[in-house]
């Protein structure tokens, strides 16, 4: 999810419920299994898709009241069974007859929620991960966002080898996008509106293109972020200057276009992921979520599991929903959810007001310092709002001339921009709102303007109230490294989840701001109307940002661990996280004022560590029936377990489950707060994947209030591969009335060669 585009970057992911007078779009789950065993009885030789469509159609044809014809958008064969129609509530009504019926879920459109970031994360050209032999793989990275601009350089094929001869997709053509637009670095295009253009009509090709090309800009840098050529001198504007590159830059890239300027569609994406999966993807990249909701209402996580179970690791944006609690999307265990953080790479300003006083910001404007002009805030800039820069609050006769101070707020920060530059105003001040913290986004001004944190603004307010004639003045700095990082992000959306409490989320964090990365010519590095800028490489925020660094990572050490399983994969990244800064001190977060340490629920497991990630000494593999169990642990109904097993599931009798045991990396713990001596035991299963006779030891960082007890505390390895499981007890303690919610801790592996690390996060209910 990046912070910005209309519509789609909001704030605060929209998920709007898709409907009509008449019909609306529902996306239909089936048991193929049930459908399959009517076949065989039948004795006929018709795929299940087939039988299921001449069933439904016979079904419909029955109904003397409504004769309306099926609307049949997509049929989903491969990560789901179903398919998604435009439907009448009678139609609905009718098809759960259909044999295998297992529920009709409306259709909802969905929000979208790099040169520098390579060397921050210790990737360097020749060395460990990006060494020939590593390189030399044919893993490819399916994109599903708004589709790539494919004439890009980060695109080209130059020195790469054939296609790889299991890559069963295709280059679909539509407008300006023929088969010839693809090559053997963009390997695989496809476009996926059906479901958009139910809602919203047919596209208008004056604001988008039907067809893989990418007008919003948004795929194109999420693609290049995660699998782009190695560019010699990108910047923007002369900022950010050097060598840029994706993760896994000889990977190759499958963009599926299913978001489109509204949003994405369900059923769009629903039919962009089973397509992914069939064509061959290995690994799965969207930037894009929604509202959390249970696993089996969740489609997202319904289509996901079925990619998982084929084997296509898959990694989600967290969301830019933060920094409020429990705002987390793309909860599903099976997903890899990135939340962002800062690289120590910024684009400073200086702002100095007429008593002296100066304030640091941030900003992507490339032209020169402003002199000392008069500054007008709230009253003294216009009328009712004026403060938050709306639309007609700002008066050109308060403004002319003058640097204008804005609230962050009502509406975008390219809108107050264009407010501003409306009324006549010299520059801009766009301050944050106490819960953002310290935030400094870098925006692509064509104005003078800056982002100011909490504090600051405060004392800017504060100045214009008490002084008769205030003044300011911004210089813009350029480009600064060594900054400390990472920090934190205020917007990453945050834990604990509301749908599952007992799964740290997010799962890790990775550079989500301020990312340079490739950008459509003809698309304006900005949301304004007059801006006539063409550029090559663009900067945007947010969790879309961070997710492709994972997604890129993670086809990396696909290359390297042929044989290892997405959640082999997704462990690795976790366990060799780091939570300490370039100081070696805690990680912070830059929606805390006091910038406090982060926590678990903010990065998960830490920041992403990509050079130990790629030999972690142990895994925590999990397979589809341990996520099946997990489910069932969940008291979930057949009905509801089928919808991600595809029927073909039963949860074991006279077993006792626990959402606690399933062996994720990180330990989440609900305990009692009004009780002591309260207990819960967890048990993990741990895969030695480092060296064949080696020994680990455990350590323990206790949460507040809990002890913590690990059987055994030793676990000696004598082969590759060989399993040894543990359990840990976590003990509640008296606790006082002023402890907090939740309190964090970690259980470490220790061994001469490695450091197997997992969070703990306890809440007390």
């Amino acid at each position: 999810m990046v912070l910005w585009t209309p519509l789609l970057f909001l704030a605060f992911m929209a998920t709007t419920s898709i409907a009509s007078m008449d019909k609306q779009t529902y996306i239909i789950h089936m048991d193929k299994t049930k459908i399959t065993a009517s076949d065989h009885t039948l004795g006929n030789a018709k795929p299940w898709y087939e039988l299921m469509m001449d069933s439904m159609h016979e079904i419909l044809s029955q109904e003397e009241e409504d004769m309306s014809p099926l609307e049949l958008l997509y049929i989903y064969k491969t990560s789901i069974s179903g398919f998604a129609a435009q439907l009448s509530t009678k139609q609905v009504q009718s098809l759960k007859r259909l044999n295998g019926f297992l529920s009709a879920i409306p259709d909802e459109m969905l929000s979208l929620h790099i040169t520098h970031t390579p060397q921050f994360l210790g990737l360097h050209l020749g060395e460990g991960l990006w060494n020939a032999p590593t390189l030399a793989s044919d893993v490819i990275i399916g994109i599903v966002d708004t589709g790539i601009w494919p004439e890009h350089v980060s695109f080209k094929d130059s020195s790469i080898s054939q296609v790889p001869s299991r890559w069963k997709g295709t280059c679909e053509e539509g407008t300006k996008f023929s088969v010839a637009n693809c090559n053997k670095k963009l390997i695989g295009a496809r476009a996926f509106y059906k479901g958009y253009e139910t809602i919203v009509g047919r596209i208008n090709e004056t604001m988008d293109y039907r067809s893989p090309r990418d007008f919003n800009g948004h795929g194109t840098h999420t693609a290049s972020t995660a699998a782009g050529n190695l560019v010699h001198n990108a910047n923007f504007l002369g900022m950010a200057k050097g060598l840029a590159s994706g993760m896994s830059y000889t990977s190759r890239i499958a963009a599926y276009k299913a978001c489109w300027r509204r949003g994405c569609t369900n059923s769009d994406l629903l039919a962009a992921i089973d397509r992914a999966v069939a064509d061959g993807v290995d690994v799965l990249s969207l930037s894009l979520g929604g509202f959390s909701k249970p696993y089996y209402s969740d489609n997202i996580a319904i289509a996901t599991f079925g990619a998982v179970q084929n084997g296509v690791f898959v990694s989600c944006s967290a969301g830019n929903s933060g920094p409020f609690s429990s705002s987390v999307s793309n909860a599903a265990p099976w997903i890899m959810t990135v939340a962002a953080s800062y690289i120590d790479r910024s684009f400073p300003t200086t702002v100095k007001l007429g008593n002296g006083k100066t304030f640091e910001g941030s900003s992507l404007y490339s032209g020169k310092r402003t002199k000392q002009l008069p500054l007008v805030y709230a009253s003294t800039a216009g009328g009712q709002l004026a403060q938050f820069c709306i639309n007609d609050s700002l008066v050109p006769k308060l403004v002319k001339g003058k640097i204008v101070a804005c609230e962050q707020g009502i509406n975008s920060r390219a809108e107050k921009e264009e407010q501003v530059k409306n009324a006549g105003g010299a520059g801009m001040l766009l301050l944050n709102a106490e819960i953002y913290g310290e935030e400094l986004l870098a925006d692509s001004h064509t104005l003078p303007a800056t982002s100011l944190g909490a504090s600051a603004g405060k004392a800017i307010k504060n100045y214009v109230r008490l002084n008769k004639n205030p003044t300011a003045s911004i210089m813009f700095r350029g480009t600064v490294y060594g900054n400390i990082a990472p920090v934190m992000a205020a917007f990453s959306s945050r834990g604990p989840s509301l749908v599952g409490r007992d799964v740290i989320k997010p799962d890790i964090t990775a550079p989500g701001v301020n990312i340079l990365a490739a950008w459509p010519p003809k698309t304006i590095p900005s949301l304004l109307k007059n801006d006539k800028r063409s550029i090559l490489f663009n900067i945007i925020s947010g969790t879309s940002m961070s997710c492709p660094h994972v997604s890129g990572l993670a086809a990396l050490l696909k290359s390297i661990h042929k044989d290892w399983s997405p959640a082999a994969i997704k462990s690795a990244l976790m366990t060799t996280a780091y939570v300490l800064n370039s100081k070696r001190a805690p990680i912070a977060d830059i929606a805390s004022n006091s910038s406090k340490a982060a926590t678990p629920f903010a990065f998960g497991s830490g920041h992403v560590n990509p050079k130990c990630a790629s030999d972690p000494g142990l895994i925590y593999d999990i397979t589809s029936e341990d996520y099946l169990n997990y489910l069932c642990s969940l008291n979930y109904n057949s009905t509801q377990i089928a919808l991600l097993s595809r029927g073909n599931f039963t949860c074991p009798n006279n077993v006792f489950l626990q959402p606690g045991d399933l062996n994720y990396p990180s330990f989440a713990v609900l305990l009692d707060q009004n009780a002591s001596n309260t207990s819960v035991t967890y048990k993990r299963t741990v895969t030695n994947v480092g060296t064949p006779m080696s020994t680990y030891v455990v350590q323990v960082d206790e949460p507040n209030g809990v002890s913590v007890t690990v059987e055994p505390k030793c676990l000696k390895f004598e082969n590759l591969g060989e399993k040894l499981s543990y359990n840990v007890r976590f003990n509640a303690l008296r606790r006082t009335k002023s402890s907090t919610n939740f309190s964090f801790g970690c259980l470490i592996w220790m061994s001469e060669f490695y450091t197997v690390r997992s969070p703990i996060a306890v809440t007390w209910q």
